[in-house]
């Protein structure tokens, strides 16, 4: 398991600018870090073999190709049968998340769906497993905020360290 302590400043530059532009090239890295391309090579897999850059991706606009629908899943679950659940429920293609959670639920999941009639059968399903003792669903009206920036989120943490 990665320390904190063993991410350099440089490795946290490296993610804060992944996070602004996750194609920017290793040699574009290199010349807004004044650094060279071979050391950002070095520390991108690094991090990559960490496990701290999982993938590369591109941030899709679901709702634009008709996946309007998003649901908010919460589950309990039979004692002891948690993780089998919730491996069966991650195999579904709609499903972006899955997470353990503290409360009334044991599980939460995060969905996305072009139709109601789809949220329903998933939704079914899911009651219909064995070890599935009760689901809540919550359909997401407005996203307010839906994002991931390492950027910001480093940002913040700066200033924060800064303020007396």
């Amino acid at each position: 398991m990665t320390n904190e302590k063993d991410i350099e400043e440089l490795d946290l530059e490296i993610l804060r600018m992944f996070s602004r532009d996750g194609r920017i090239s290793h040699r574009k890295l290199a010349e807004e870090l004044k650094k060279s391309p071979v050391t950002i090579k070095k520390h991108v897999e690094e991090l990559e073999n960490k496990g701290i850059i999982k993938n590369y991706g591109v941030n899709i606009d679901f709702e634009k190709l008709g996946y309007d629908i998003l649901a908010f899943i919460e589950i309990t679950i039979s004692k002891g049968k948690m993780l089998d659940v919730e491996k069966y429920i991650a195999q579904y293609p709609n499903v972006f998340g899955v997470y353990d959670v503290t409360g009334t639920y044991d599980a939460v999941i995060i969905a996305r769906f072009k139709k109601r009639s789809e949220l329903s059968e998933m939704v079914k399903k899911i009651n219909s497993s064995e070890y599935v003792m009760r689901t809540n669903s919550h359909l997401i009206l407005n996203t307010i905020k839906e994002d991931t920036s390492f950027a910001d989120l480093l940002e913040y943490e700066r200033t924060r360290k800064n303020k007396p």
